[in-house]
């Protein structure tokens, strides 16, 4: 695998780790603020709507230029957010900041899977894009936690300073690492990307991270009350056992990205069946502590075999297209992330107990297994790959047909 990948990882590292840290921290800034929990908490949806606009739109924007240039200005405006957020005065400054932080995320990670795919042979495409996601579940890991340590120590400004240092080496990383060669985006304009964006496949694809992320989110959005409430862990435990679940992540996401290389469509109804499974056996995992670590842990791996999967579905559907392509698939996971916590919250205003989420986050999987096998119905309509001709595919007006070489 090129080294170049390295750089990609260390930029999803700093990604990841500013993405996850302000949940940590939402105390330490309402008290410095003065703001109440709640209005905190919209500084973590700041991020999310950053990530939903600026992914789209800055891949689209950026289509046309030097991927390599475009992933360090992407990284540079990554450092520019979260310096402002050290430095913001007040909570209406803060909140601007993180939007500002957010706009690069899903764009990087669009940008950063093409290029990595682009330097490696075609069965090596999934792994070379679980590399790059490496950075983001080594964050849960190891960046989430020292950042929330040193943000409880040092002050919370410090820890949006150290994460753009973080920024920092990324840009260097990628001056240094990322090779002219594989960086240039073909010529194909605004239009025709996003003419590319109208294609069934892809929606399917984004459909199907929305429903299987969704799943994972939904559950562990409420992960804390579960270890605590039902299976009795102390709240100074959480932070050690949310690194376990980094670690059942970063497993999932190096075991799908070498599956997906040999069957990406079986890795992917792989995962999200482990996913359904995990999550239905939640109840009764959460009821020891010892099954409930290794329920954080078996969560973490079945979400991310996914990752790679569909983050290559989507590009190989939009082939004309596959950095903006690549980046609606990210702005989907934030989709996931909004719309998973919503819907477990639902189940726990409910009074359906503190495991409920879990059980919503299961039907969310289920719904996902069902997009994934209506969108494989509609690619072997499409496409009758051992016959080797072309035939002819009826569209929706009679009087037209599409050709489609298979």
């Amino acid at each position: 695998m090129p080294l170049a990948l390295l750089a990609l990882a260390v930029g999803a590292f700093g990604l990841g780790t500013t993405e996850f840290v302000m949940m940590g921290l939402l105390p330490d800034v309402a008290d410095d603020l003065g703001i109440s929990i709640p209005t905190a908490g919209h500084l973590v949806s700041a991020y999310a709507l950053g990530v939903v606009i600026g992914a789209p739109l800055l891949a689209a924007v950026t289509a046309r230029m030097s991927r390599r240039k475009v992933l360090i200005g992407l990284m540079g405006l990554f450092v520019a957010g979260n310096a402002l957020s050290a430095l913001a005065p007040d909570e209406h400054w803060l909140l601007a900041a993180r939007f500002l932080s957010g706009l690069p995320h899903g764009a990087f990670f669009g940008v950063g899977a093409v290029v990595a795919t682009s330097m490696v042979a075609p069965e090596r495409k999934a792994r070379s894009v679980s590399l790059m996601f490496l950075g983001l579940t080594l964050a849960n890991i190891a960046g989430v936690p020292v950042a929330t340590l040193m943000g409880q120590h040092l002050g919370w400004r410090a820890t949006f300073l150290g994460v753009s240092a973080i920024g920092l080496a990324a840009i260097a990383s990628l001056a240094l690492l990322i090779p002219h060669d594989h960086t240039h985006a073909p010529a194909v304009g605004l239009r025709r990307e996003l003419v590319a964006l109208k294609s069934v496949p892809v929606w399917l694809a984004l459909g199907t991270t929305v429903a299987g992320f969704g799943a994972l989110f939904s559950a562990y959005s409420y992960i804390t009350p579960m270890l605590t409430d039902a299976a009795g862990y102390a709240d100074s435990s959480v932070t050690l056992l949310l690194a376990l679940f980094g670690v059942g992540a970063t497993a999932g996401n190096l075991i799908g990205g070498r599956l997906a290389d040999h069957s990406l469509r079986g890795t992917l109804f792989g995962g999200l069946t482990s996913l359904v499974v995990v999550l239905a056996l939640f109840p009764v995992l959460m009821s020891t502590q010892w099954t409930a670590a290794t329920a954080v842990v078996l969560l973490g791996t079945a979400a991310f075999v996914t990752g790679s999967p569909l983050q290559l579905m989507v590009m190989e559907k939009a082939s004309a297209a596959p950095s903006l392509a690549s980046s609606a698939n990210q702005a989907a996971f934030n989709l996931a992330n909004a719309g998973g916590a919503w819907i477990g919250g639902l189940a726990l205003a409910a009074g359906l107990g503190a495991t409920s989420p879990a059980l919503t986050g299961a039907a969310l999987a289920v719904l996902g297994l069902g997009v994934a096998t209506v969108a494989a119905v509609v690619d072997r309509r499409r496409v009758d790959v051992p016959t080797g001709r072309e035939r002819v595919v009826a569209t929706h007006l009679p009087e037209q047909a599409e050709a489609v070489r298979y």
